[in-house]
């Protein structure tokens, strides 16, 4: 994903640098989100009135925004610009792109209104922005006849069921609707990290390390963490409905699953990554993803909250995996050398990595709980601003080779 494919004649760009690729401004959202739902999130915590928001209680809508608003942002930045890579095809660029942009801020706008009205805009919003992005990506796909690339637009699409369990849960329309709505949101996102991480980041090691390396690969785990983790992903969602068989079966699953990544992680390790920001990120954040199925399988053992292992994976995971992703994807469809990236790469790497450490650590602080949870806020704000602050001007200029995208 660093250079941009030929798309055939073209004429000169007429769109804003904003809107020639899906990176640019959902890359932009997600780290201005980033900030901004999460002061909100401390403000929420800390000072603020308990009812000012449709998403009822402040922690639901917390949850809601950092996994269908930034996330999904994320997410969808880097499947417009992968999937025109991929097939050679334009993905939504111009006038398409900013109403996706769009529909996505309007579900982020809508969330705060009290009025039933506002709250059942704000579900099907937020239903219809996942289904709009799958099928974005679905027409070049099915054009190029990548089939196997299908799956992908499926677990996009599963996002948008999340949203609408999670917004008719919390509406009292569904029981269980926001428990199952979250987990799904969570483990279909982690899945797609999952997925897009066996693809590229051994990729990334074998190109960015001093040196040969050859990173190996093995068939079985490939094939068995694909069907463990949609077994996992099931019961997980499903567990309120028999919580007696299925969160049982949830611990045994995040327990296979822990061995079978960390197994891959292991074979993906070179110490040539240590030097490197734009690949250590990339190895820790998948390493915190192992070590969320690994508290998964030892909460209910050891009688710690499950949102041990809920943070391990949005906040670390998820958090530095798209960080780092979004640090990469930048500098090389900007045209700039993703080999020689600004020095306050491994700064904002650290801080969010401090961020995810003090959050998980919370879970064990007694009565400095709240403390460590604002610091982990805190923390998670500078590595956001720190890279909009440096990768906006690159997000809203043009190349600087003076290639479109």
């Amino acid at each position: 994903m660093s250079t941009p494919l030929p798309m055939g004649e073209q004429s000169p760009p007429r769109n804003p640098a904003l809107l020639r690729l899906g990176f640019r401004p959902f890359f932009a959202a997600a780290a201005l989100y980033a900030v901004i739902a999460m002061g909100l999130w401390w403000w929420l915590l800390a000072v603020a009135p308990q009812d000012l928001i449709g998403i009822q209680a402040p922690v639901m809508w917390h949850a809601h925004e950092m996994l269908l608003g930034y996330a999904m942002a994320v997410v969808a930045g880097f499947l417009l610009t992968a999937v025109r890579n991929w097939t050679g095809l334009p993905t939504p660029r111009g006038a398409l792109l900013a109403a996706l942009a769009l529909l996505w801020l309007a579900g982020r706008l809508l969330v705060w209104g009290g009025d039933p009205a506002l709250a059942r805009a704000a579900e099907w919003i937020n239903v219809a922005f996942p289904l709009a992005l799958a099928v974005a990506i679905a027409v070049p796909i099915w054009r190029r006849r990548q089939w196997v690339n299908l799956a992908i637009c499926g677990k996009v699409a599963l996002l948008a069921l999340a949203a609408w369990l999670f917004h008719e849960g919390l509406a009292g329309r569904l029981q269980y609707g926001s428990y199952m709505g979250r987990y799904l949101a969570l483990y279909t996102i982690v899945s797609l990290i999952f997925m897009m991480g066996r693809r590229v980041i051994p990729f990334f090691i074998e190109r960015g390390v001093d040196g040969e390396v050859s990173l190996r690969n093995r068939r079985w785990v490939d094939l068995s963490s694909l069907v463990l983790f949609l077994a996992f992903t099931a019961v997980e969602t499903l567990s309120p409905l028999a919580p007696a068989a299925l969160l049982p079966a949830g611990t045994v699953l995040a327990a296979l699953l822990a061995l079978v990544h960390g197994l891959r992680l292991y074979d993906w390790h070179t110490p040539g990554i240590w030097r490197k920001p734009l690949l250590w990120v990339l190895y820790l954040a998948y390493a915190w993803l192992v070590a969320g199925l690994a508290l998964r399988a030892l909460a209910p053992l050891a009688g710690w909250p499950l949102t041990v292992a809920v943070h391990a994976f949005a906040a670390g995971g998820i958090g530095m995996m798209t960080l780092g992703m979004m640090a990469r994807v930048s500098l090389g469809h900007t045209g700039r050398n993703v080999f020689e990236p600004p020095r306050s790469v491994g700064w904002m790497f650290g801080l969010v990595l401090a961020a995810a450490l003090v959050r998980v650590a919370a879970a064990w602080a007694g009565e400095a709980t709240l403390a460590l949870i604002q610091a982990s806020q805190f923390l998670w704000m500078a590595a956001f601003g720190l890279f909009a602050v440096v990768y906006l001007p690159m997000l809203w200029q043009p190349r600087v080779d003076g290639a479109d995208g």
